[in-house]
């Protein structure tokens, strides 16, 4: 995966600093309790939605069953259609394909519709390395781009810089890029998506070469599927010569017929809309010079870790995403943290089940994602294709914990425990034996009743990191079984009450 966030602390460290920006908190309530809001309004909308989720996750885990099947038959389509298709194994091998692909156009300047896959392989950077300037194209990553930022959410990338900031690096910056603010640009929305239109409208126009990434891909006829809300990936599509679309393996589909689930569930999740402004599907390319829609046509399908996923049998159910974000939106923590703490360009709770699996967890950023969650199960009810990312995060934080057999680079590996967890795997096994034994476990019960009063208020040694910031549950005054046993399971206090 990508070394752009290379050099970030552990989450813990990174969300602790992020919680005393109270303008980067402010910014993040807003957006996401806005968003919240919409979703939930669009789908109490949809009387089937429940049957919808489950077909999406069935259609998902059937293809991801038969993912050698449809790839082949993709690639078959594709190329029947007058596409090219490349493999890449992993984010370098991505990378040196498209820069090729780039020079061989004689082109320097590319433009791109917002590409998740783009960015987790580092593409711009890599690019650049090779003389080659990528600009993006979709509003909140122009932001970003112009800002020398990072994104920090799936869908908004922008969603931690508010109207004021935005002018700011409008006025800025985009004269550096190309077309210049226009003078006297203040904050209104309105103004500032105009100077957005009018910086992008001479990019557009010039471009000969664009890059996409895919929101789905069908397998039986080879068609690339992007959603969005801004017009800007219409152009990108259809006005360069040659078109290169970078996309998850992932991100397939079986036939025509299961885009009507995910179109009506991936609107709705995302954008808080019935169905997106702007549904672009292509086949291959044109076949004459004045038709819309680009002569040539390259497809490069990623791996970067996804099949050393799928071979997790709990782990692989990640990968049914599709990145509709509305994770994101409901998660306390990503409300408070926001997306940089991440450090992975997949934040929230998808990120710290999705990064982990693609990088691994030997460091310690990765190995820290899987604790970014209270585990509250929010994420879980509002995801469109019914990820438990609580089990995968549960299951996640035991392989960093007590390590064991994973696939990595498609070899089967064992690793090792993870460096400061010997106390929790103590206390684990401890419990775990207190629990298959019953006369112990009764026992301490007992004593742990009649000592209450001698219990701290805090932890002793490690166990303070987590009292500092938590009540120590009270002990009550007798344990539940001797209660039982007292009142008969409560039939003695109901007689008495009389």
């Amino acid at each position: 995966m990508s070394g752009t966030f290379v050099g970030m602390p552990a989450f813990p460290k990174a969300a602790h600093e992020a919680v005393y920006n109270q303008t980067l908190r402010d910014n993040l309530r807003h957006a996401t309790h806005t968003i919240r809001a919409k979703r939930a309004k669009a789908v109490a909308e949809v009387s089937d939605w429940a049957a919808l989720r489950e077909a999406g996750k069935q259609i998902k885990d059937h293809t991801l069953r038969h993912l050698d099947r449809y790839l082949v038959q993709l690639e078959e389509s594709v190329t029947a259609a007058g596409g090219i298709v490349h493999w890449a194994a992993d984010a370098d091998e991505a990378n040196r394909i498209v820069a090729d692909l780039v020079k061989m156009t004689g082109e320097t300047e590319v433009v791109k519709v917002k590409s998740m896959a783009t960015q987790e392989i580092g593409l711009n950077e890599a690019l650049e390395a090779e003389g080659i300037h990528a600009y993006e194209t979709d509003l909140a990553e122009l932001i970003v781009q112009l800002g020398k930022d990072r994104p920090s959410h799936i869908l908004v990338p922008a969603i931690h810089r508010n109207r004021g900031e935005i002018r700011e690096i409008f006025a800025r910056e985009m004269s550096e890029w190309g077309r210049p603010a226009p003078e006297g640009l203040t904050d209104t929305p309105a103004e500032l998506a105009e100077a957005a239109r009018l910086h992008l409208r001479e990019k557009f126009l010039r471009a000969k070469v664009g890059i996409s990434g895919a929101n789905f891909m069908v397998a039986e006829t080879g068609t690339m599927v992007v959603v969005e809300s801004e017009g800007n990936g219409r152009m990108c599509l259809t006005l360069p010569e040659t078109l290169i679309s970078v996309v998850g393996i992932e991100k397939i589909v079986p036939t025509w017929q299961d885009l009507e689930v995910f179109l009506q569930t991936l609107p709705r999740s995302s954008t808080a809309e019935r169905m997106n402004p702007y549904t672009s599907m292509w086949t291959g390319t044109t076949d004459s010079q004045t038709a819309d829609g680009p002569q040539t046509f390259h497809l490069v399908l990623l791996d970067n870790g996804r099949t050393d996923t799928l071979a997790d049998e709990v782990g692989r159910q990640a990968l049914r995403c599709i990145r509709c974000s509305a994770c994101l939106n409901v998660c306390p923590v990503y409300e408070r943290a926001g997306g940089h703490a991440y450090g992975s360009v997949y934040p929230g709770p998808i990120g710290a089940i999705l990064s982990p699996q693609l990088r691994g967890t030997a460091s310690e950023i990765d190995a820290s994602l899987p604790y970014a969650s209270s585990l509250c199960g929010a994420c879980y009810e509002v995801c469109p294709v019914a990820i438990d990312i609580p089990e995968v995060l549960v299951h996640l934080r035991e392989r960093v914990v007590e390590g064991g057999a994973v696939t990595r680079d498609g070899n089967k590996v064992v690793l090792k425990p993870a460096k400061g967890h010997a106390a929790e795997r103590a206390a684990m096994r401890a419990a775990r034996w207190a629990f298959s034994h019953p006369g112990a476990l009764r026992t301490g019960q007992r004593l742990a009743s009649r000592s209450r009063r001698f219990h701290p208020r805090t932890l002793p040694g490690p166990g303070s990191a987590w009292s500092a910031t938590r009540d120590l549950p009270t002990v009550p005054s007798e344990p539940f079984r001797d209660w039982w046993q007292r009142t008969q399971g409560g039939r003695n206090g109901r007689k008495d009450a009389k």
